[in-house]
């Protein structure tokens, strides 16, 4: 049986923390979005802040393509 456990944290500024790191990265949005598994448009919709949320997994996805720590920590 599975037993899932539902939170919730913020993170400001991650829209700019996103794009800078995706700059600094040096590759395309298109090439970051799938090596992440997610599509270009929702790589721009997280960078403009236009979510309200965003699940823990697609986070450490991309933390995972651009070798950073977003420092998402939960309780």
């Amino acid at each position: 049986m599975k037993i899932r456990r539902y939170q919730e944290t913020e993170l400001n500024n991650f829209g700019e923390q996103l794009r800078n790191a995706r700059i600094e990265d040096g590759r395309s949005a298109q090439v970051l979005a799938t090596l992440s598994e997610i599509s270009m448009g929702y790589w721009y919709q997280l960078e403009k802040e236009e979510r309200e949320w965003v699940s823990e997994e697609v986070i450490r996805r991309i933390e995972k393509v651009l070798r950073i720590d977003f420092g998402v920590e939960f309780e």
